[in-house]
């Protein structure tokens, strides 16, 4: 057999073993059509908020709730970052995803921080909250009350503030996935 014709033989030979794999696991799966499984919430995207003294402050989201965690947002995972800088001022912070809950256009988002050059911050819960409006979205967060991550005491998982702050035109955008649990 010349080196073409293996080489297409391979190749059909790989193709029907690959369309007779996918149909036998959609005929076993109960149907012709593979349909993947949504998650449960999300929360992701990068932004930097509106602040007409200048301020410099970013969100970033990719949080996550399983499908099959869709009863316990407390299973979410994934990571969120925040900085805020002013005249050369300032400090960022990084945190792992502890809960995550949404409804329709609105996430809070709470996560331990795990790094940050905010002294006292590492190991203190802050919540974040999205409203996902498109190009005009809102954010709000625990401090809000407080002034700084360091001071939101003993936070509850999925704990944060009305989403009062805008963001900055052409910065970004949020999206957030809706929780629709099964009661």
């Amino acid at each position: 057999m010349k080196r073409r014709t293996k080489i297409a033989a391979v190749t059909l030979g790989a193709a029907l073993l690959l369309t007779a794999g996918t149909a036998g696991a959609a005929l076993a799966s109960g149907g012709g059509v593979h349909h993947p499984v949504r998650e449960a919430a999300s929360l992701t995207g990068t932004a930097k908020l509106y602040r007409s003294a200048g301020d410099d402050i970013t969100f970033t989201f990719d949080a996550h709730l399983a499908a099959k965690d869709t009863r316990n947002p407390r299973k979410a995972t994934g990571t969120f970052a925040f900085s805020h800088y002013l005249h050369g001022r300032g400090a960022w912070a990084g945190a792992r995803v502890d809960c995550l809950v949404t409804g329709g256009e609105v996430a809070v988002v709470s996560g331990v921080i795990t790094a940050s050059d905010l002294p006292g911050a590492k190991g203190r819960r802050v919540g974040v909250t999205v409203h996902d409006l498109g190009r005009h979205d809102r954010l709000g967060y625990s401090w809000a009350g407080v002034g700084s991550p360091t001071d939101t005491g003993d936070l509850p998982p999925c704990v944060s503030s009305a989403p009062f702050e805008k963001v900055k035109k052409g910065t970004g955008d949020f999206t957030v996935v809706p929780w629709q649990p099964r009661l």
